[in-house]
């Protein structure tokens, strides 16, 4: 089944939504027509020249990736790094390239997530919540309609709190309004003062969601003129953030949570500071590069914390108390590709869908 890079895209970003990437990323479509069609698609976390030849050998039209092919502003098209000749051949063989980036590490069920996930982690939640990215959405209804209403707006992403949803708060009054001429209203007649029963619904939504759900409310709601208000929150949303922290089913020492790292990654060695000794039962996880989070960690109880690109000064500035373990950029994102393939698959069964063979890490081990 074909469907077209457009449509593609917007299922993809209803659930990865680049809204919440972070301001210096470059998520989303990279190359490509979004009129194109698409019916295959090579699933990667780097795009090399190698990975867009693969592409082009199995017949993949488009290729999905962590890490952007574009990260930063392309000045020319000279061919003269493998981004350029990557944009390059992509055009010329017409192959798109969408990349999810901080916009997937930063979901729930995202790249940090799925690490948890491996280690065998339990009660798995986000480590720190983004902020900011949350709003109040205020409206006044007729009491007859507000159930309707209401559905409506759940069903848009309005009223989620943490594992309970369809959240709302109900408040019943009474609204004023008197029609002008050409107006057509519920109730009431034309140049007349009116009274209605009314109830104040309020729900709160993700930021990104804001348009969706006033145009669920438009549609739902029985009045001419729609009065509603959008506040902005800050409060933390624990529906989506940086890393993932969970309890190990039964203590491990450092030591056994490291071997167990280690044979899940597959590196030959593992870079760590702290005592192996100690046992450990809540540990926090961060694919990529989140030696930034370590105190992040350490606020959330954490007593082992993951992750990779650690610098010398963030182990030595590590608390001794705590277990700190550089697995690896790649190695500790390279599972989210698993959680791409499910949700495309089972959208889109019958789309050929593959993981790259290629190597892209560009990190080896001497041993």
């Amino acid at each position: 089944m074909a469907v077209t890079l457009g449509e593609f895209v917007r299922w993809l970003e209803e659930l990865i939504p680049p809204a919440l990437q972070e301001q210096y990323d470059n998520s989303g479509l990279q190359v490509g027509d979004p009129e194109s069609a698409v019916d295959s698609v090579l699933l990667t976390l780097d795009v090399t020249p190698d990975v867009i030849r693969e592409a082009v050998s199995l017949g993949c039209s488009l290729v999905v990736s962590h890490h952007p092919l574009i990260f930063t502003p392309l000045k020319r098209l000279a061919y003269s790094s493998d981004i350029e000749r990557s944009v390059a051949a992509a055009i010329r063989n017409n192959i798109a390239v969408y990349s999810a980036h901080t916009s997937f590490d930063n979901i729930q069920h995202g790249v940090s997530h799925i690490l948890a996930e491996k280690l065998g982690l339990e009660g798995i939640s986000v480590m720190v919540p983004l902020r900011g990215k949350l709003s109040k959405l205020v409206t006044y209804v007729p009491e007859a309609h507000a159930g309707r209403v209401r559905d409506a707006l759940f069903a848009a992403g309005a009223g989620h709190i943490g594992n309970y949803d369809r959240c709302s708060f109900n408040v019943h009054g009474e609204g004023t309004y008197r029609a002008g001429e050409g107006a057509n209203p519920f109730a009431g007649s034309n140049g007349e003062d009116h009274t209605e029963a009314e109830v104040r619904i309020e729900a709160v939504m993700p930021s990104h969601l804001a348009g969706a759900c006033v145009r669920a409310l438009l549609e739902a709601h029985p009045y001419e003129e729609v009065a509603y208000d959008i506040i902005a929150l800050e409060n933390d949303y624990h529906g989506a953030g940086a890393g993932a922290i969970g309890t190990l089913p039964a203590p491990l020492t450092g030591s056994e949570l490291l071997a167990r790292l280690k044979l899940l990654t597959g590196v030959p060695a593992i870079r760590y500071s702290g005592d192996p000794s100690r046992t450990l039962t809540r540990v926090a996880v961060c694919g990529g590069s989140g030696a930034a989070f370590i105190p992040a960690a350490v606020r959330a109880g954490a007593e082992a914390f993951i992750t990779g690109d650690i610098k010398y000064h963030a182990f030595a500035e590590a608390p001794h108390s705590m277990l700190v373990a550089d697995a690896g950029h790649y190695e500790s994102e390279k599972f989210s590709l698993e959680i791409l393939y499910d949700l495309i698959h089972k959208k889109f069964p019958n789309f050929a869908l593959r993981f790259s063979g290629i190597k892209t890490n560009p990190i080896n081990y001497y041993q």
